[in-house]
């Protein structure tokens, strides 16, 4: 696995963690937690998203699922 395609995961594990221990938590937060861009966030939520990991109910504000998620270490 290509380092970028490493970091981008733990960053996207990192935001699903944020949200489950912080949520309901904005899209500006996030871009302030993770010292990222908003367009890069987007991303990462896009993919926490299609994988039902998130949702945003309220435009802009982001929770975790009901699904359940096992996080490797």
């Amino acid at each position: 696995m290509s380092h970028s395609t490493e970091r981008m995961l733990n960053r996207v594990k990192a935001i699903y963690m944020y949200i489950n221990e912080s949520g309901p938590v904005t899209t500006q937060q996030l871009v302030d937690e993770f010292g990222t861009t908003k367009r890069t966030i987007q991303r990462d939520l896009n993919v926490l998203t299609y994988n039902n990991l998130v949702a945003s109910p309220t435009r802009g504000e982001w929770n975790t699922t009901s699904k359940k998620v096992k996080i490797a270490q």
